[in-house]
């Protein structure tokens, strides 16, 4: 065999070298990869009711009956002033304190969870968008008597911040779920959701 060809021959030898590592460089990528698409984050959906205890479910599914008579938007309307009413009646005392209940269900605690929710702003960036916010199962939650109990509304500090057109417009949230006592001038929550993911609710 001539030099040339066995210059030719372990070039051919070389490239076919270089190339069965190429190939086992890349199986090897993609079993890294494997466990790491395998294990993404699956979110449990997540009904509001879920977050709090059924004992105060049912107090606030069976209000006190002098509730009827006070008028929207009135002195009365509110929890402080509910708070400052005399009650004797058990019924209406365990509807009260179910309304400043941060009983939370300890199972949700660090969970992935999807849930859907209305923002209320809490503070916002320079280019206003929404960056601090409770989260409420409904439009007007903390405006209107009854407003949800702390384990009804979620906390959340988001620094990317959201563009909210408006306050009726509803939100899909996900992310991990902390037991978490924030208080706020307009509220209390029993949670901090630590958002991964929004998007408009449709």
């Amino acid at each position: 065999m001539t030099a040339a060809c066995l210059a030719v021959t372990r070039l051919y030898n070389q490239f076919r070298l270089q190339n069965v590592r190429a190939r086992l460089l890349l199986v090897a990528i993609i079993i890294l990869l494997a466990p790491a698409q395998s294990e993404a984050v699956q979110y449990r959906e997540v009904e509001w009711t879920e977050l709090m205890p059924k004992e105060d479910l049912a107090a606030l599914l069976d209000p006190p009956d002098f509730l009827n008579g006070i008028e929207d938007g009135s002195q009365q309307d509110s929890v402080s002033a509910l708070n400052q009413r005399e009650i004797t009646d058990q019924k209406a005392k365990r509807y009260r304190e179910a309304l400043s209940s941060t009983q939370p269900i300890a199972e949700f605690d660090q969970q992935a969870i999807r849930i859907p929710g209305y923002i209320v702003p809490l503070a916002q960036n320079e280019e206003r968008r929404v960056t601090s916010f409770f989260i409420v199962p409904y439009f007007g939650a903390c405006l209107h008597m009854p407003p949800p109990p702390p384990n009804q509304i979620l906390f959340v500090n988001f620094s990317d911040g959201i563009e909210l057109q408006h306050l009726q417009q509803p939100f899909w949230f996900e992310g991990k779920l902390e037991i978490e006592i924030s208080e706020r001038d307009i509220g209390t929550s029993a949670y901090t959701l630590h958002i991964d993911n929004y998007q408009l609710y449709e």
